[in-house]
């Protein structure tokens, strides 16, 4: 399996298209996002129709809904728009899924401490953000993303922008990951 690249963001506000890494370079670990409830699986995008792996994860998570997204200027209306709407900072009240089958992007999430990670998708690349977390999405400058988008029952795409800490979701995401993250491993 692939390691997804993630890292910690710098605090510009230029183009949101660029990487953004903080100097000297910050990566975040697998690990890490684990922690803060993100999950990734790097798998073959050239055979996702017949795909036993990604059949076993959308069963295993009751993931029923599935379609196809392609995000640049040629293929989307208000394409600007849109992405300034993607890149404001949201939660949701369901896991966001999505699987990268051509081009890349950039998921931000914010951690404990409220800094931005930048996690780098690439085709083959599946992520899943909690219900919950603050997040935000941009294509990164090949301005080309193919997506997978997956879902449980029927899609709601409702964005809740910041802040939004008395919203249920969130609530629930912090009781599940805020409180385990940075407190300290007992000694065995």
């Amino acid at each position: 399996m692939g390691i997804i690249e993630a890292w910690f963001m710098d605090d510009s506000h230029e183009n949101p298209q660029l990487p953004h890494h903080l100097n000297p370079h910050e990566p975040v670990s697998p690990d890490y996002l684990a922690e803060l409830g993100v999950l990734h699986w790097k798998l073959n995008p050239e055979k996702y129709e017949n795909d036993e792996e990604l059949d076993k994860i959308r069963a295993d998570r009751g993931y029923n809904y599935m379609d196809l997204l392609d995000l640049c200027p040629e293929k989307v209306e208000n394409y600007e728009q849109k992405l300034k709407n993607f890149y404001t900072e949201h939660i949701h009240a369901d896991e966001e899924i999505r699987y990268c089958l051509e081009g890349s992007g950039y998921f931000d999430i914010r951690d404990k401490q409220d800094r931005w990670i930048r996690i780098w998708i690439k085709a083959g690349d599946l992520i899943i953000l909690p219900a919950g977390i603050y997040h935000r999405f941009t294509l990164d400058t090949s301005n080309y993303i193919k997506l997978m988008r997956l879902f449980v029952g029927e899609p709601v795409w409702t964005a809740f922008n910041r802040p939004q800490e008395e919203h249920p979701a969130r609530r629930n995401y912090m009781i599940n990951f805020g409180q385990k993250m940075g407190m300290p491993l007992e000694a065995h």
